[in-house]
C-alpha cells in the first residue's frame, strides 16, 4: 500500500475518534471522561492484538481481556466493564498506574458499547505508526485542556514551548531525564523524540524506551493520562515510567542528568482539614526537608529547591517558574535566589510572552541552569532573553 493511502487511512481513523468524541459531548459526557474511557478501552484492545498478532505474553488476567468485553451488551457489559476497571486498578506496573481509582463515566450501557464497538472495528491499532497513535490520544489532550481552561490547562505547556526548552538543554542517548510535575507527558515526549534517532544502537534505544525518563505527578487521572500517552509511543516495558505521587515530599534516592518541567502555578501549597464539626479548612503547608535550606508555603521555591537537590552534578535544567520566583521578597525568596546564582551556573533567562497559556495575563519564564560541582562554584549572571 502506498505512503499515501497510509496516511488517508490514519487520518480517517483520527477524524473516527475525533467524530465520537463530539458525539459523546453533545450527549453530556465531557471530552475529559471520554479520554479517560479510550485509555481503558484502548489499552485492553491493544493488549489483545500484541498477544493475537505479535505473540507477546499478556499481562492482563484471562477474565478481563478484551475479547471477554467485546463478546457482551446491556447490563452484563456494564457489569464486567465495572469490575474488570476494578479489578485491573490493583495491578501493578503499567497497569495499575493506568486503571489506578478508574471507574466507568459511560453510565449509559448503550454508549459503552458504542465506544467499544469503534475501537474494535478499527485497527490493529497495535500496527499503527507510533506517531499516530500519539497524534490521536494527544489531539484529545489538548482538546481537553482547552475546554476547561481552569484546573486542567495548567498540565499543558504549549508545544512550541516544550520544543524550545528540549532544544536548548539538548539531552543526550544515555543521560536520564525527570519532570517532577509530569502532567501528561509533554516534556518527556519531546526529549525522547529529540534523543531516539542520535543512535541505531538496539541496546541502546530499548534503554532509553526503558529506562532513560521518570515522571511524577500528585493527581492521579493525569498520571493515567501520561502513562497511557507515553505507552501509545512506545515507552515502558511492563513497568511504568510515570507513577502518582508529591515529588515535594521527598528527595528520594535517585539523581537525573536533565530536569525538564513546568511546576503548577499558584503561589502556595496547601491541604484541606476537616475539623470534628466536619468544617473544610486550608492551611498552608510547608515541607519541612533537610535538603530545602529554606522553609516556605511557596510552591514554586520549593519545586526549585526540590530541583536543585535531584539535578546531578554537572546536569542541566529548564524549569518554567512564574515572575514571583524573581522578584519575591522575604528570606526564602532572596536566599535561594542567592544560592541559585552562587552554586548554580544559572545563565539563562527566557522571558515568555503573555498570551500562550490557557490563564491570561500569566507572566513566566524559563530558568535554565547548571549544577556545579563544589571547587568551580562562583556567582553567575544570567543572560536575560525577552
Amino acid at each position: 500500500m502506498s505512503d499515501t493511502n497510509n496516511n488517508g487511512n490514519q487520518n480517517a481513523l483520527v477524524q473516527k475518534v475525533w467524530n465520537y468524541a463530539h458525539v459523546l459531548r453533545d450527549q453530556g459526557v465531557s471530552y475529559g471522561d471520554y479520554i479517560e474511557q479510550i485509555t481503558y478501552l484502548l489499552f485492553l484492545k491493544m493488549d489483545q492484538e500484541r498477544e493475537d498478532l505479535l505473540g507477546e505474553p499478556s499481562p492482563i488476567p484471562a477474565k478481563w481481556k478484551w475479547n471477554h468485553l467485546v463478546s457482551k451488551d446491556g447490563d452484563q457489559l456494564f457489569e464486567h466493564y465495572r469490575d474488570a476497571l476494578d479489578a485491573l486498578g490493583k495491578k501493578s506496573g503499567l497497569i495499575g498506574t493506568i486503571f489506578r481509582k478508574a471507574q466507568n463515566k459511560l453510565s449509559d450501557p448503550a454508549k459503552l458499547k458504542r465506544v467499544v464497538s469503534l475501537i474494535d472495528k478499527e485497527g490493529p491499532w497495535v500496527g499503527l505508526n507510533v506517531d499516530v497513535k500519539g497524534e490521536i490520544y494527544e489531539g484529545l489532550l489538548e482538546k481537553n485542556a482547552s475546554e476547561v481552561r481552569s484546573g486542567a490547562g495548567q498540565y499543558f505547556t504549549p508545544r512550541p514551548v516544550i520544543e524550545a526548552m528540549v532544544k536548548c538543554i539538548n539531552p543526550k542517548i544515555g543521560e536520564t531525564v525527570v519532570d517532577p510535575a509530569c502532567g501528561t507527558g509533554g516534556f518527556l515526549l519531546a526529549a525522547y523524540d529529540h534523543m531516539k534517532d542520535q543512535t541505531q544502537d538496539r541496546d541502546k534505544l530499548a534503554g532509553l524506551r526503558n529506562e532513560a525518563f521518570t515522571g511524577i505527578d500528585i493527581v492521579d487521572e493525569v498520571v493515567r493520562l501520561c502513562a497511557m500517552n507515553l505507552y501509545l509511543h512506545g515507552l515502558g516495558n511492563g513497568g511504568s515510567p510515570v507513577y502518582q505521587g508529591d515529588a515535594l515530599s521527598s528527595a528520594g534516592d535517585a539523581r537525573y542528568d536533565i530536569v525538564l518541567t513546568n511546576p503548577p502555578f499558584g503561589k502556595k501549597s496547601s491541604y484541606r482539614v476537616v475539623g470534628e464539626d466536619g468544617q473544610v479548612t486550608t492551611e498552608q503547608e510547608n515541607y519541612e526537608r533537610e535538603d530545602f535550606k529554606f522553609t516556605t508555603s511557596n510552591k514554586q521555591f520549593n519545586f526549585l529547591q526540590h530541583i536543585m537537590t535531584v539535578l546531578k552534578v554537572g546536569g542541566r535544567a529548564g524549569v518554567v517558574l512564574p515572575d514571583n520566583v524573581l522578584f519575591e521578597a522575604g528570606r526564602a525568596g532572596e536566599g535561594i535566589r542567592k544560592r541559585l546564582l552562587e552554586t548554580f551556573n544559572f545563565h539563562t533567562l527566557l522571558r515568555l510572552p503573555t498570551g500562550i497559556w490557557y490563564s491570561p495575563g500569566v507572566k513566566a519564564n524559563v530558568l535554565f541552569f547548571d549544577k556545579k560541582a563544589p571547587a568551580k562554584r562562583k556567582r553567575s549572571f544570567p543572560t536575560v532573553i525577552d
